[in-house]
């Protein structure tokens, strides 16, 4: 079994900054790329940013030099910077991951969510 966690989410004034981690734990032998999701009500999940194992990072042009994805491989663990916050990027934020374990061979997981809520 692996588990994400996501934390960091709240409420913020727009221009605010929020950090959101996800924690990934189990039984896992790699975390390969990790991502992040943001979702409205009635809406589809829409990419955010992923980052390789490596480091590699891509971002959504809606967030391209307000947002920051990091990890930190020796922790399984994922960040995403969020700052200059607008309205528009209030939603559910959701981690992903594809996770490698010595059981299950690579599969993706994604995280229950964090709520960001900007207000104008």
């Amino acid at each position: 079994q692996v588990q994400l966690v996501e934390s960091g989410g709240g409420l913020v004034q727009a221009g605010g900054s929020l950090r959101l981690s996800c924690a990934a734990s189990g039984s896992i032998v790699n975390v390969n790329t990790m991502g992040w999701y943001h979702q409205v009500p009635g809406k589809q999940r829409e990419w955010v940013a992923s980052i390789t194992r490596g480091g590699s990072t891509d971002y959504a042009d809606s967030v391209k030099g307000r947002f920051t994805i990091s990890r930190d491989n020796a922790k399984n663990t994922m960040y995403l910077q969020m700052n200059s916050l607008k309205s528009e990027d209030t939603g559910v934020y959701y981690c992903h991951a594809n996770v490698y374990s010595a059981r299950w061979g690579n599969n993706n997981h994604w995280g229950q969510g964090t709520q960001v809520t900007v207000s104008s």
